[in-house]
């Protein structure tokens, strides 16, 4: 085999960090750019055979053919997620891996900080006692035993997170395109239709993938129908939640809170430092100015395990490929299509 040389975009210092740990293992010829991968960005790939591509780089149709043309034989996200690669522009030109696992503890467990916080008022608590103001007027919160919770997508994270909420007592109820009823059943809670979902919960933890289905799945009409102090979770992907509608039921008093770990538009901020400048974008600086909304910028994946999984699975991934084996971690808009329980675990054809 030889020695694939592999573009890395969007790096930061933990990535480099972690993947030249990981790589030492491998021996692989690595890159690394501070640019994210984009139309204006795509020529640094040439002479490389792999490119290694984050949330925020964008793979549209005319990177795709650019990286194609580079003679570019693989994407390998180092994440999860995917709806930022057009992957009908990919299918029999590119192969494309992900990291579909990388620690679901560690989001889960940022799920359960945000609606600890949110309802807590801990985030703002800190604030106040720094400048000696030790009044708790305002921070009143909820015993979360025996409140319910609304888990929408039973994945490996949603799972996860089920267990440690039923440490705490709460009752569950969850929603989920493809329902594993005996997890269910041996957790001791139902799944149940959205509807039901959003009525009965008092904390609703977003847990799906982004999909035509799902996006804008929390909005104006499902907003309402909510108990109007619920506190609404994402961890997940930031256009699941329709922003404005979000922000016009806070408005309203409409729902208690949100604690968003992910934004619509959060690929020009989020990573980055504007902390000496002028948010410019009205609705995140709206959002921002909510004392009920709590924003983190993108970091439930954000632990040293979490950080040493991706580099591992990132790196096999590609070793894999230039060995000929089994793709276990390919998607293509082929296999997308299919429903999720009959989707083909190896190379898609």
């Amino acid at each position: 085999m030889k020695t694939p040389k592999i573009a890395f975009f969007d790096t930061k210092p933990y990535d480099q960090l972690s993947f030249d740990t990981i790589n030492q293992k491998f021996n692989f010829i690595i890159q690394y750019f501070k640019n994210r991968l984009s139309s204006k960005t795509v020529a640094l790939a040439q002479d490389y055979d792999v490119v290694c591509a984050f949330v925020n780089d964008e793979m549209d149709e005319q990177v795709i053919e650019a990286l194609y043309q580079y003679n570019i034989n693989l994407i390998a996200l180092r994440c999860a997620g995917y709806n930022n690669i057009d992957l009908k522009s990919a299918y029999k030109k590119i192969r494309v891996v992900r990291v579909p696992s990388y620690s679901p503890h560690a989001v889960a467990e940022h799920a359960v900080a945000l609606m600890m916080s949110l309802n807590r008022k801990t985030h703002r608590a800190y604030y106040r006692t720094r400048d000696n103001n030790f009044n708790i007027n305002g921070f009143l919160g909820f015993d979360m035993y025996q409140k319910t919770a609304g888990i929408i997508g039973t994945g490996k994270i949603g799972k996860v997170l089920i267990k440690i909420l039923q440490g705490f007592g709460m009752n569950i109820l969850a929603y989920d395109v493809f329902p594993d009823q005996s997890f269910a059943k041996k957790n001791n809670f139902q799944y149940v239709e959205l509807d039901q979902l959003y009525e009965q919960s008092d904390i609703i933890s977003l847990h799906c993938p982004l999909t035509s289905q799902t996006k804008h799945l929390i909005n104006k009409e499902s907003l309402k129908k909510m108990k109007p102090n619920v506190l609404i979770i994402n961890t997940s992907r930031g256009q699941i939640i329709d922003t404005k509608a979000l922000i016009d039921a806070l408005k309203k008093r409409q729902i208690g809170g949100a604690g968003l770990d992910v934004y619509e538009e959060e690929s020009e901020y989020f990573f980055e430092d504007f902390s000496n400048e002028v948010i410019d974008n009205d609705v995140l600086a709206r959002l921002l100015s909510f004392p009920n909304i709590l924003v983190t910028s993108h970091q439930g994946f954000f632990t040293a395990e979490a950080l040493h999984n991706i580099a591992e699975t990132t790196l096999q991934n590609i070793q894999d490929y230039f060995e000929g084996k089994d793709l276990q971690n390919e998607i293509c808009c082929k296999c997308e299509e299919e429903p999720t329980s009959t989707k083909k675990k190896g190379p898609c054809s």
